[in-house]
């Protein structure tokens, strides 16, 4: 039975590139997900799109004196493109400034006020009097309430994951000039979550696809109870809010940008001329919504974007699961632009092969709890993992068909019982891999892959094809059969992880048509010609860190375009 999945990646904020973190906590783990399930022959519709309103954009182009969009302009360009040097797979990926967005943004907003669930009201809010504006979110930051940590933001804060607003923070200052805010009235619009406490409780507790982080973060700031949420802000670049009155006042970027699922859909669909088809996923009971997200972002996914969909009163479909994933460490410390700790994604594709990238970040994958980067791990993985087992298998198996059957491999007309053994361990591995993609196991299922490869190596060592050959040729043929069907499995299998590695290596084996799921344990023609085998991967040794950490500081001090990195 096909399936429908709607594959959203959480929308990067572009007031910089991203760095590696980012990259692997939403849109590589969601390009993974995508292929895999592409391949498995599902509907597919990956979404995303640059995040370019709100706050830390505004306060990015104060610092840079430039308008919020000669900013987002600049920097949505360079990131689509960096995507696309990554192998990123999007049906879409668009951007909050789109006309699309902004008119379903506001349309939606107004659906939800006619509705009752959005009200006014006046308060004392944060005003900066030295830069003589409100400090909304991000424009004012203190320390948390809840955990202490001493630069939370004035909408959340980055160390425990708690929702806040400016009034909570404590020691609260302007992000802009550090001068302590005073109090000063203002009015704006917000949304009663009180009103959908009880369904989203319901919502959390019966579904049995989130994971364990993002269900039981949910449900402690539900026991907490639900408030009033402001939908509006004083900030001027954003989207205007529809609201009777509410004249200079944005719709919050959060409220809107997790909208922007839906609206890159209908954008999608639009581009493609069926204009009506993206209602097949958003309003159909069958279509499983899937959120690559970090775990910052849970309670957007799983409390106040069900809450908007469910306050509409259209059939949308609800969160099936969300991909959340723990940090990523680098050499042990949180990723900083300001202290350049880490590797940004413009970076990394100057320094190694972007395959290399995208097996080792799904290797560090932390789906369970925080895992550190560093350049000793990454290349010990590339040299023994990709390079060693993975790569030295397929190209003895191939340089042997090559040099001793003439680039031909037969299909054997009867197979001892071992080597059906071997078939069946290869089939049972498969589906190890099958089982912890569907389980968004991304991290798991590369390290099954792995295992194929060890399997395949330790085979050849067992029955020594050179030998043989030479001495007993038809059972040579026989192991080179067995070795080939387990190098063609894992061009499959390794498609969803790196992409143009695995495509070159499906050409290798002699296929043009295109990868499917069941040619990773179907079998040969009869007699099946490969192509000229070609190392895929190659080792980095010492001398090459060295040089490729000496690259990166050169990058850093001669950067084209500062201002896309700060």
């Amino acid at each position: 039975m096909t399936r429908k999945w709607l594959i959203c990646a959480a929308w990067p904020y572009i007031n910089a590139i991203p760095h590696l973190g980012t990259m692997i906590g939403s849109v590589l783990s969601a390009d993974v997900s995508a292929r895999y399930f592409r391949i498995k022959g599902d509907k597919v519709v990956f979404v995303s799109g640059s995040d370019e309103h709100g706050t830390p954009i505004e306060v990015e182009a104060i610092r840079k004196r430039i308008k919020p969009e000669e900013l987002t302009n600049r920097n949505h360009k360079i990131v689509k493109d960096l995507f696309d040097k990554w192998w990123i797979s999007f049906d879409n990926y668009t951007r909050t400034e789109s006309e699309i967005h902004k008119k379903f943004v506001r349309d939606f907003y107004m659906v939800l006020y006619n509705k009752g669930y959005i009200f006014e009201k006046e308060d004392e809010m944060p005003y900066c009097p030295v830069d003589k504006m409100f400090l909304p979110d991000r424009f004012i930051v203190g320390r948390c309430p809840y955990c202490g940590y001493e630069d939370a933001k004035g909408d959340q804060c980055d160390s425990c994951g708690r929702l806040l607003t400016p009034l909570t923070l404590v020691d609260p200052k302007c992000a802009i000039c550090g001068t302590k805010p005073i109090s000063k009235k203002t009015k704006h619009w917000y949304i009663d979550l009180k009103k959908l406490e009880r369904t989203l409780r319901d919502y959390i507790e019966n579904n049995k696809q989130l994971p364990a982080n993002a269900r039981r973060m949910s449900l402690s700031i539900l026991k907490e109870g639900l408030k009033a949420r402001s939908l509006t802000r004083d900030n001027k670049w954003g989207i205007p809010a529809p609201f009777p009155g509410a004249s200079g006042k944005t719709i919050y970027v959060w409220m809107e940008a997790v909208l922007g699922y839906i609206s890159a859909t209908i954008e999608y669909f639009k581009k493609i001329g069926e204009p009506e088809g993206w209602r097949e996923f958003w309003l159909s009971n069958d279509t499983r919504s899937v959120y690559f997200i970090g775990k910052d972002n849970i309670p957007f996914h799983t409390l106040i974007f069900p809450a908007l969909l469910i306050a509409s009163g259209e059939k949308y479909v609800l969160p099936w699961t969300v991909a959340s994933t723990e940090y990523l460490l680098f050499e042990g410390q949180k990723f900083s632009k300001s202290r350049r700790i880490g590797v940004w994604i413009d970076e990394a594709l100057e320094l190694l092969p972007v395959d290399y990238w995208r097996f080792v970040l799904i290797y560090f994958r932390p789906e369970l709890r925080d895992i550190n980067f560093s350049w000793k791990s990454m290349v010990n993985i590339v040299n023994s993992l990709l390079n060693d087992t993975i790569g030295n298998f397929i190209h003895r198996v191939l340089s042997m068909i090559w040099k001793n059957l003439r680039g031909e491999i037969r299909r054997p007309e009867y197979l001892q019982e071992y080597y059906n053994q071997v078939l069946e361990e290869l089939k049972d591995r498969i589906k190890k891999v099958e089982e912890n993609m569907e389980k968004f196991r991304l991290r798991d299922a590369l390290l099954e892959v792995v295992g194929i490869a060890s399997l395949g190596n330790k085979f050849l060592n067992e029955t020594r094809p050179w030998e043989k050959l030479k001495k007993i040729p038809k059972e040579g043929e026989t192991i080179l059969y067995i070795a080939f069907r387990i190098a063609k499995a894992l061009a499959v299998l390794l498609y969803p992880f790196i992409p143009m590695s695995a495509q070159r290596l499906w050409k290798m084996l002699g296929y043009f048509k295109e990868i499917s799921w069941e040619e990773a344990i179907s079998d040969i023609d009869s007699v099946h010609r490969i192509n000229r085998p070609e190392p895929l991967f190659r080792k980095i040794d010492p001398k090459d860190l060295e040089e490729i950490l000496k690259r990166l500081e050169y990058i850093r001090n001669n950067r084209l375009v500062p201002s896309a990195r700060v």
